[in-house]
């Protein structure tokens, strides 16, 4: 199979420099990784959980992956704005996450409380783009960022609520 070739960074002239869309998009690309890593692992939650809070949780991590999933799509569209290639490979994504794979399938509080690590883990990456987003002036990727800490940090706490 013929490896595909990647796309040249594209020229771009929105106000932000070269030089910083690139430290953005990089940090887009890492949040991309972890978002799509989570997303990955809320679906394989929703396949397997079992026990008494089934419906309850197949339900909740339904919600959570669509909307992962939507997302997903808004962050690579963002770094797609600012000139640069999405990572959309399963090792593209390996190298760039700072979630750990899932090895097994583990029950159903296990899948909680990995699912809150994941979610705490994007908020960390996320927080990392805010600094230079704002350095740059550029409002829409802070907003974006912002939106996504929002979500994941409700998210993670709703989950952390159901291990009280």
């Amino acid at each position: 199979m013929a490896k595909a070739k990647t796309p040249a960074v594209q020229a771009v002239n929105i106000g932000i420099g070269e030089k910083e869309r690139e430290e953005i998009a990089q940090g887009l690309c890492r949040l991309l990784a972890d978002t799509y890593t989570l997303y990955l692992r809320t679906h394989y939650f929703h396949w397997n959980v079992t026990g008494p809070q089934f419906r309850t949780l197949h339900l909740m991590f339904e919600e959570q992956y669509n909307e992962l999933w939507t997302a997903v799509d808004m962050v690579a569209e963002r770094i797609r704005t600012l000139g640069y290639p999405a990572p959309g490979t399963y090792s593209e994504f390996a190298k760039l996450t700072s979630i750990e794979e899932v090895v097994g399938v583990p029950a159903a509080t296990d899948m909680i409380k990995l699912l809150v690590e994941g979610h705490e883990a994007v908020c960390r990456t996320a927080r990392t783009l805010l600094a230079p987003a704002d350095a740059a002036a550029d409002e829409s990727t802070a907003d974006l960022v912002t939106q996504r800490l929002q979500v994941h940090e409700k998210t993670a706490w709703m989950l952390r609520s159901l291990l009280a």
